[in-house]
């Protein structure tokens, strides 16, 4: 992600009277890094984007002392206001809810360090529902995008000793699911060549040497199409359960490999139109877990790339 300015070079930028427009599309991409990671719905982190920049020039000079201090404040109440109010929809929603995926390949702003690739993973995005909103926050904002805590004090109105109190809350609650090592990009690669050749193929033991013995196997659907309705686990039942419906999926669709959440992952087009992805989270042992998303409300920013 290109380097955000300096507290220096804001000064002159507001003190110049630079475009207020201008000045914001400098923020827009980490905001939206923010917003996305904090809620997991890259629909919902664009409108929230687009609510700041609408605050942004609406607010008087008094106001902003720091632009991205303002706006990382909006759009972190925002999303903070809209987690708090998530819990109510999630109960109604039908089946699994998985993240909205997206394809960072034509925006590598999203995911051009080690830590900002590996927080857009199904992964870590899944790992951080496990936490309350402002954990969530508080955490995101220091491991991730490297606020300071007086910075991170500023924007969620509470004290830099609080902050800490929370972030070490969250590191606790976290614990092993972190403790995990990344494989390379060459590996990723290799074992979902695999998974599309033994899953078109039909080859259930070739399916089965990728996948650990107690993989996972959750679908998001949201009720609109063919799906698994709750997790399958272990590696038997998910060559079973799902092989089938895969090499119907593969037959009626068109299966590319691109990137999407900052790895490679298979999805499958009918007449130009996204119908599926399936995101696997690849550890040193093989497929732990396979995430498929098919509700067609959420692949909005596959058929559209961000741009």
């Amino acid at each position: 992600m290109k380097p955000a300015p300096t507290r220096e070079d804001e000064t002159n930028l507001v003190n110049t009277s630079e475009n207020n427009a201008q000045i914001f599309e400098q923020y827009r991409w980490l905001l939206f890094s923010i917003a996305y990671r904090l809620l997991g719905s890259a629909t919902d982190a664009e409108d929230i984007v687009q609510e700041a920049f609408v605050r942004w020039l609406q607010a008087g000079t008094d106001e902003v002392q720091s632009p991205r201090a303002y706006l990382s404040t909006v759009v972190v109440r925002l999303c903070l206001d809209q987690l708090r109010s998530a819990q109510a929809r999630r109960e109604v929603y039908v089946g699994p809810w998985l993240p909205e995926p997206i394809a960072t390949g034509p925006r590598h702003e999203l995911a051009d360090t080690a830590i900002l690739a590996e927080s857009l993973s199904f992964a870590f995005l899944i790992m951080l529902e496990s936490l309350k909103p402002l954990e969530r926050a508080v955490f995101l904002l220091r491991e991730v995008f490297d606020y300071d805590y007086a910075e991170i004090a500023e924007i969620v109105g509470k004290t830099p000793v609080y902050c800490r109190q929370v972030l070490h809350r969250a590191r606790a609650h976290l614990g092993q699911r972190r403790a995990r090592r990344a494989v390379s990009r060459e590996q990723q690669e290799r074992v979902t060549a695999q998974f599309i050749r033994a899953s078109t193929s039909g080859d259930v033991q070739g399916l089965l040497a990728v996948l650990t013995e107690d993989v996972v196997f959750t679908g998001d659907s949201g009720g609109k199409a063919p799906t698994a309705r709750v997790p399958v686990q272990g590696a038997d039942k998910v060559v079973r359960g799902t092989l089938g419906s895969l090499q119907k999926w593969y037959a009626g669709a068109e299966g590319r490999v691109i990137e999407v959440n900052g790895q490679p992952a298979i999805v499958g087009y009918m007449d130009g139109h996204p119908v599926g992805v399936i995101l696997l989270d690849i550890g040193e042992d093989g497929v732990r877990h396979v995430y498929t998303v098919v509700n067609p409300d959420k692949l909005r920013w596959i058929g559209n790339p961000l741009g």
